[in-house]
């Protein structure tokens, strides 16, 4: 069984994994924090959760690029409540990007979070079992204060067979210098 799907991982075209990863994946079954470098984004959004949106974020953000002719990189990040996607944009485009079609480019400071690894689809269920992990991980380290809303992180084309898929869950963590401000992940 493992030769069969790592058979079928190397036949996949490499287009479908992404030109450029923007930060190393966090293993699956791992939990771990790390720092996520500053970043250029493209940023859509719907009034639907994530999951409602029967992957409308992704194909808009897909559109954009293919029109603007942005290689594609890995991961895409997803928010849940209300949907948002954003896509990074690849190291090799400098020049400015215009908003378009509800599209719209951002820049990202360096974040810190909390991650664990996923193996499986991108299902709610999935997200929902790593953000209990994850939850349950951070409740034993009180120095670790989240900051912000859970999302997703997707590091396959939505073409990947879903046993093949690797996703993160992340909760964005408070600054050491802004502990006092934090606020709980509901």
């Amino acid at each position: 069984m493992r030769f069969s799907l790592l058979l079928i991982a190397l036949l996949i075209p490499s287009f479908l994994h992404g030109t450029e990863e923007a930060y190393p994946r966090t293993p699956a079954g791992t939990l771990e924090t790390k720092t996520l470098p500053a970043a250029r984004l493209l940023r859509t959004s719907s009034p639907k959760g994530y999951f409602e949106s029967n992957n409308g974020l992704f194909m808009n953000l897909f559109r954009y690029i293919q029109a603007n002719r942005i290689p594609m990189t890995a991961p895409v990040e997803a928010g849940i409540q209300p949907g948002t996607m954003f896509f990074y944009v690849h190291s090799t485009r400098r020049e400015r990007l215009d908003s378009s079609n509800g599209v719209d480019p951002v820049e990202a400071p360096a974040r810190s979070v909390a991650a664990i690894g996923v193996r499986g689809s991108y299902t709610k269920k999935n997200f929902d079992t790593a953000l209990t992990q994850l939850k349950a991980w951070l409740a034993q380290r009180p120095a670790l204060i989240p900051q912000g809303e859970p999302y997703a992180v997707y590091w396959n084309s939505p073409f990947v067979p879903g046993f093949l898929k690797h996703s993160e869950v992340h909760i964005p963590l408070a600054p050491a210098s802004d502990r006092s401000k934090s606020v709980p992940v509901h």
